[in-house]
């Protein structure tokens, strides 16, 4: 309250009503691999196909991680945390055109296929120039297209910062523990660097795993809250080329699902071994993976989709379309809503064509199919997590809770330090149930009415006086979520006499 010491007419701003809760984001994917280029270990967002190719490289041969990102675009995905393993995290990425090495300094051109290009130290331009200074000129077929005239002292004109920031067609950088000086005179042309191999030799089951302080591997997504699902395509690749064994493909999803638990705000979308068949998929699930978790789902069987590294159609792990798949979903109908009987796009086949009977065996312990229906296509038919509590039997009931659980925890920050009295705990229950009744009005709570949909209790009885003392405000929140319909029967009967008995 302020004070006033002098008459007159003063106008104050004042809070009226509850604070509105903001729905936070459901959709944003992060995917684990092996990429063509870029960085390793290092968690890069990702919001659409040509950043993907200009931060990672195009399609490579043997990467399931550019196919599941190109299907999770496809389907309708948005943003997604890109991980590169299979190397270092200090390790450099190589440069995106051809380079040269020019003394102390590696030259690199700033586009593929520039390999017209080349370099020439010059003398400096003026008389009685310091030692120092060179000319660096920047020919493209013999011709003269760039003139820079530089330092090999630290400064505003030392070489690196005046090439990098002047010059449109080469970049240039120090070698590392290279003696930094005036290279000679020279001309170099700059010549395509060999590719790395996408795929490392060795790989092992740390590699994905990785390490939350070095912010490693998907133990560094525990700094990205944003990250609604996990999942790992190329964990499969590794398994197929013989780098990990089968043993060590279920130590990285347990890890997975760990760090889903852990974080209490995302999903891992995991893999089956490839060309399994439906007993053996759930001997898999049931005997020798042995996955219980709320925070898991599990697709099978593996999809057919186009390549263009090898320009064929392969077999590729369904984390990536599902998650698009998952995305979709919520922009068109909203989380609430099972991501399933919906297309799959960009497959064009299935690995195993599964029968009714087939998944009567699979999705009670909840592996969901993806099945081919003649007039409708690939559809994903089943919407289950890997949990045996019936409570969180459905995948949309888990995901749901996590939305509304981490946007009352973002809506309601401002509660901390507020006087714990009468006067707060009726500004949050107005605050929740506000929220509360919009996700009701959409569709996403069970009940003709907001007191059969849910509850708000914040007050004496939840915070008693010890509480108080404590400093906590309690606050209870009952939510009775939609549930899919997921067996829909008719029950038809015949009636005998024509429709006079229905009138009766």
């Amino acid at each position: 309250m302020p004070t006033y010491l002098s008459p007159g007419v003063y106008v104050e701003e004042v809070e009226a009503g509850a604070r509105p809760i903001e729905g936070v984001g459901t959709a944003v994917a992060a995917f684990v691999g092996f990429a063509a280029k870029g960085e390793y270990n290092t968690a890069t967002l990702v919001s659409n196909w040509a950043q993907y190719t200009e931060k990672f490289g195009d399609f490579a041969e043997g990467c399931y991680l550019p196919l599941a990102v190109y299907g999770y675009f496809l389907n309708g995905g948005n943003n997604c945390y890109v991980v590169r393993v299979g190397g270092s995290k200090s390790a450099a990425a190589l440069p995106a055109g051809p380079q040269a090495q020019l003394g102390a300094y590696r030259v690199s051109a700033r586009e593929l296929g520039a390999g017209s290009l080349s370099v020439e130290v010059g003398d400096p331009a003026g008389e009685n120039a310091p030692d120092d200074r060179f000319s660096l000129l920047v020919k493209d077929n013999g011709k003269v297209v760039e003139t820079h005239q530089v330092s090999a002292k630290r400064g505003k004109e030392n070489v690196v910062t005046v090439v990098n920031t002047a010059s449109k067609l080469i970049t240039i950088e120090e070698v590392a523990g290279a003696s930094v000086a005036r290279p000679d005179k020279a001309s170099v042309a700059l010549r395509e660097a060999p590719a790395p191999p996408p795929v490392p030799r060795k790989v092992v089951a740390d590699d994905y795993v990785g390490d939350v302080a070095d912010r490693t591997g998907f133990g560094g997504l525990e700094a990205i809250d944003e990250v609604t699902m996990v999942a790992v395509p190329d964990l499969m690749s590794s398994y197929q080329r013989g780098l990990i064994t089968l043993e060590a493909v279920k130590t990285v999803q347990a890890a997975v699902i760990a760090h889903c638990e852990l974080m209490g705000d995302r999903m891992a979308i995991l893999d089956p071994p490839p060309e399994f068949s439906p007993d053996e998929m759930k001997n898999w699930k049931q005997v020798e993976a042995g996955y219980d978790s709320k925070y898991a789902t599990l697709y099978y069987p593996w999809i057919k989709v186009y390549d263009p590294s090898t320009s064929d159609n392969i077999f590729v792990p369904p984390s990536g379309h599902m998650a698009g798949v998952w995305a979709r979903t919520d922009a068109t109908r909203g989380v609430h809503k099972a991501p399933a009987n919906e297309t799959v796009r960009g497959a064009v086949a299935l690995q195993t064509q599964l029968t009714k009977a087939e998944q009567e065996l699979l999705n009670p312990i909840g592996v969901n199919c993806i099945r081919s229906f003649t007039g409708r296509g690939i559809r994903v038919w089943g919407a289950r997590t890997l949990s045996s509590d019936p409570a969180w039997r459905y995948l949309n009931v888990r995901r749901l809770f996590n939305y509304l659980e981490e946007s009352i925890l973002d809506g309601t920050q401002w509660v901390v330090f507020e006087p714990n009295d009468d006067a707060l705990w009726a500004r949050i229950r107005r605050t929740i149930a506000a929220f509360l009744v919009m996700e009701w009005r959409k569709g996403a709570l069970f009940g003709l009415t907001p007191d059969e949909a849910f509850y708000v209790k914040c007050d004496r009885e939840t915070n008693p006086a010890e509480g108080i003392d404590l400093g906590q405000v309690v606050c209870e929140v009952g939510i009775a979520p939609v549930k899919p319909a997921e067996f829909v029967v008719f029950r038809l009967a015949q009636l005998q006499g024509g429709t006079s008995l229905v009138n009766e």
